[in-house]
């Protein structure tokens, strides 16, 4: 783990946004089903991105990674092949697209995971594929989801997914379902969480013309469609992009991100309505979003289930600010890479405020003046990018956890900040 320092400085400038790592996701799964060479354009080299990039690859296609392409030439049809192996590294997309992909396949497929994967959740995933015809084999500790077997084929039936504890479960069986022979209807059940990823992935079909109806939580898929077309232009990433507005809603700004377009659903823009709940300025134009330091921070209140990777953010937001803020929603944090619930109530008392869990969320009592702080054992992405624009805000110099942690989501993190007038980080 590499510590680095952050000192205080004032933020502003222009960016362009780097690319969504969802849609990259979901491009090369369009691209290994699309049985035709795909061009995936701006997409987004991340060690997520490049899990997903192996796992089509151990399954038959091929992916040619230049800078501003990513070219996927799908293999001939690999059903009845020999058995394959899979390591999602630690990215949770890719082992709940992998396990679709590996059930329609016909193969038997090891799928392996690093960190804290192999107890993320995946029993509704792997209950609704043997719904539909495949076998699963948990190999891994108790307690340990992997390594785990999967073997189909798989085909169209009528199918439940509890949704409660990700979306990407029903998105998975979204983007396998329209090669399958017969038709798919999916279900979803429990309270739905980051609905907007799932929005995310019917968008992604819709641009393939593929035909998905959809009545509320109930979706019918037609079998034996065909993914029309031969590349996807990935938008830039509303996710990516929070952490540079936060900068410029905390340490002075504007900050200016271009490229994030307004017809590809994508859950964190939602961060725009909290910037303007909490007092920050926010004003969008054709040369992009920008957000500023308002002239004071307001209290607020929001639920985040929709938009759960903006948790540790949004706790930064509310310990910049005097008086009570409430985090509400979003259970599911407690088990992404980590629990981010109970980082975010570390990196709010490192910045002085005060935390106190409720039914329902978080309560933090901020301050006016954050201090320097010293967070070196924390490796979550997210958490990292949250304490790094908290410190440019803070009265003294701060040191916190891994920096190469960037590198699983936005590995560009520290040049964006420099490019805004940050110094680059000590490590």
């Amino acid at each position: 783990m590499t510590v680095v320092g952050i000192r205080p400085r004032s933020v502003r400038g222009e960016v362009g946004a780097p690319p969504s790592k969802s849609y990259t996701h979901r491009a090369l799964v369009v691209g290994h089903l699309s049985r035709r060479q795909y061009r995936v354009l701006h997409p987004l080299d991340s060690e997520d991105t490049r899990a997903t990039a192996k796992a089509i690859e151990a399954l038959g296609s091929r992916v040619r990674r230049s800078a501003d392409e990513w070219v996927v030439s799908p293999g001939p049809d690999r059903e009845g092949t020999a058995p394959c192996s899979i390591d999602c590294g630690e990215s949770g997309t890719t082992l709940r697209f992998a396990s679709a992909l590996a059930a329609a396949s016909g193969r038997r497929v090891r799928l392996s995971g690093r960190g804290r994967l192999p107890g993320r959740p995946m029993a509704p995933l792997w209950r609704a594929l043997g719904a539909m015809g495949a076998r699963t084999r948990s190999l891994g500790a108790r307690g340990k989801t992997l390594p785990v077997t999967i073997e189909g084929p798989i085909d169209g039936a009528d199918v439940a997914v509890e949704a409660s504890e990700s979306s990407q479960f029903a998105s998975a069986l979204l983007l396998i379902a329209p090669v399958l022979e017969r038709s798919t209807v999916l279900r979803l059940e429990g309270r739905v969480v980051s609905e907007p990823y799932l929005d995310a992935t019917l968008s992604v079909l819709t641009s393939s013309r593929i035909h998905v109806r959809r009545s509320g939580r109930r979706f019918e898929v037609e079998g034996r469609q065909r993914y029309q077309g031969r590349r996807f232009a990935v938008p830039g990433d509303a996710s990516s992009a929070a952490y540079l507005w936060t900068a410029g809603a905390l340490a002075g700004g504007p900050v200016r991100v271009r490229g994030i377009p307004r017809d590809r659903p994508q859950a964190d823009l939602a961060v725009l309505d909290l910037f303007r709940a909490s007092g920050a300025v926010v004003r969008e134009g054709r040369r992009g979003i920008s957000v500023s330091a308002g002239a004071r921070h307001r209290p607020f209140s929001i639920d985040l289930t929709r938009a759960p990777d903006l948790y540790p953010l949004a706790g930064v937001l509310a310990a910049a600010t005097p008086g009570r803020c409430r985090l509400r929603g979003a259970p599911h944090i407690v088990l992404k890479e980590s629990d981010r619930r109970a980082g975010t109530e570390r990196l709010v008392a490192a910045l002085g405020g005060r935390c106190r869990r409720t039914r329902s969320g978080l309560e933090i009592e901020g301050r006016a003046e954050l201090p320097g702080f010293v967070l070196e054992h924390e490796d979550d992405h997210r958490l990292v990018m949250s304490a790094a624009v908290a410190a440019l805000a803070a009265s003294s110099p701060s040191r916190l956890g891994d920096a190469d942690a960037v590198r699983k989501s936005f590995p560009g993190f520290w040049r964006a900040l420099v490019a805004l007038g940050a110094e680059g980080p000590r490590r």
